[in-house]
């Protein structure tokens, strides 16, 4: 038996598009590059000042080994308050531990949440550097959440 035969999906291309890139001199003309000829390189994002009750969670890291850190800086470091940063994928982790945070204080700490986006750069460094391809760089946005996990002052 045949599937049936869609007029519409027959009539879009199945070709693989490249990657279109905004030109780095500022003209109106968009460059595509081929995705194959580059590798993409990741940079690190740029992180606030460390402080000592600052927690950077990752999807790396194992969750209880997170959570342990954050409980031993409120419990045994003498820290009032933490402040737990998230980016990205990290963002549902980063809530889940100040959730967990709470809920074992048995609703002794207050969560105080703000977002903002974080600008990332990319290197896109080219596969054959014999080629005339050069190595150009590109910026995106990515979410990010700062939970302060605090006791609240005794009134």
């Amino acid at each position: 038996m045949t599937e049936p035969h869609s007029p519409i999906s027959a009539s879009v291309p199945q070709t693989t598009p490249g990657i279109i890139m905004p030109p780095a001199d500022g003209s109106g003309t968009a460059v595509e590059m081929d995705p194959v000829e580059y590798t993409l390189r990741k940079r690190l994002p740029r992180k606030l000042p460390k402080r000592r009750n600052d927690v950077y969670v990752n999807m790396k890291t194992d969750f209880r080994a997170q959570l342990a850190r954050c409980q031993k800086l409120l419990e045994g470091g003498g820290h009032r308050e933490i402040c737990v940063h998230g980016l990205g994928l990290a963002i549902n982790r980063a809530i889940n531990i100040a959730l967990q945070l709470q809920a074992s204080s048995q609703g002794a700490l207050q969560l105080a949440a703000n977002t903002s986006t974080v600008e990332l750069v990319d290197d896109l460094e080219p596969e054959d550097p014999d080629e005339a391809g050069e190595p150009m760089t590109r910026t995106r946005n990515n979410s990010a959440i700062h939970i302060k996990v605090f006791y609240p002052d005794p009134q």
